[in-house]
């Protein structure tokens, strides 16, 4: 069986066959494990009532979901960020943090027991190594914005968190009547606040509602400023921009959009969660010079990977060049060339500069 070197464990991944068995027990393995919290612990849960089974229920299958990539790429860190990150939630809730430890635990017992015994250590071994490095690792949490932040970010993230559009306008105003490109603005004064309210929703200072409802006026923040600019005459190129199936968040996209658009660039925009048959036939019918693709989470990687993979069979050397982005390339940026990507980027700006390698026209 095929193994990858992962930063300090050797481990093995499932063939095809595995993986297939893997997947048709994950829901039947967060059934069992999520029971077994509720008759083992169920008193430190019943403060949350129904909608803390429905919770203990999505984090076991987050936990699949992001051992896919330890089974199918031998890739660890994911994973082990993703307990970490999960960890730290779990915490500013006031939820004992060794349940973390013990669902691994549990998880392991179930698949060693219901897989074959060569597929099953497999699994094992990936949950029990993601164990322990999770145990044995203090947590860091990733740098999310890299870009210098303007002062005005900080009176963004105010406005936003407090729903007050005309207030969060007017300081984006301010920045364009500054002589202020789109770009810069997205970069050092969007993206920051948005991280900043990300972080205050992971220690439980604001609700998801706050969250979606600062996340809906950026995005029409961004659409109202993009108005403001003149576009450039026509290079000619073609941009196709897409989410894969299962991420759903669309904002970094959206402003790589504006930034091909005002560097000339032809655009279409397909927005969140883009099923792949669509994906690839609109591919096809409009002949894009390059792919933009986004990709939020280490588990979603074998969407981009299956998405080339037959862009490739289909097309062959016709293929637009693919660009790779979001929060799983940004932290694991080596994964674009492992699914088959011609190069990646970590902003808007970086993204149309780099495709003049990649794309001649």
């Amino acid at each position: 069986m095929p193994t990858l070197i992962t930063s300090d464990e050797t481990l093995k991944i499932l063939d095809a066959e595995g993986m297939q068995r893997f997947l048709q027990l994950q829901n039947d393995a967060v059934s069992a494990v999520t029971e077994r919290f509720y008759a083992t612990h169920g008193s430190s849960y019943e403060r949350f009532g129904p909608s803390g089974r429905k919770a203990c229920r999505d984090d076991l299958a987050f936990h699949l979901e992001f051992l896919r990539p330890v089974l199918e790429f031998g890739l660890l860190k994911p994973m082990v960020d993703y307990l970490q990150w999960l960890s730290s939630v779990l915490t500013s809730r006031m939820i004992p943090n060794e349940h973390l430890a013990v669902s691994l635990d549990w998880l392991a017992e179930f698949f060693a027991e219901k897989m074959s015994t060569t597929d099953g250590t497999v699994v094992v071994a990936a949950l029990l190594a993601a164990r322990k490095q999770f145990l044995e690792t203090d947590y860091l949490p990733p740098v999310m914005c890299s870009t210098e932040t303007w002062a005005e970010a900080t009176e963004l993230e105010a406005a936003l968190l407090a729903g007050r559009q005309p207030e969060a306008s007017a300081i984006i105003n301010r920045c364009i009547d500054a002589g202020h490109s789109l770009i810069d603005i997205e970069i050092h004064v969007i993206q920051p606040a948005l991280y900043g309210i990300g972080a205050k929703w992971q220690t439980n200072q604001v609700s998801v509602a706050q969250e979606h409802l600062a996340s809906a006026m950026a995005q029409s923040l961004m659409t109202s400023a993009l108005l403001r600019y003149r576009l450039p005459v026509s290079t000619g190129k073609r941009v196709l921009l897409a989410c894969v199936a299962g991420n759903t968040h669309a904002i970094g996209l959206r402003m790589v959009t504006d930034a091909f658009q005002l560097a000339g660039w032809e655009v279409q925009y397909l927005g969140a969660d883009v099923p792949t048959p669509a994906l690839i036939k609109q591919v096809i019918d409009w002949k894009p010079d390059l792919l933009a693709l986004s990709v939020s989470f280490p588990h979603q990687l074998k969407t981009v990977r299956d998405v080339i993979s037959r862009l490739s069979q289909v097309l062959g050397d016709t293929r637009p060049a693919i660009i790779l982005g979001g929060l799983a390339i940004n932290r694991f940026n080596q994964l674009a060339n492992v699914v088959g990507a011609d190069t990646w980027s970590p902003d808007a700006r970086s993204a149309v500069d780099d495709v003049e390698k990649i794309v001649r026209r």
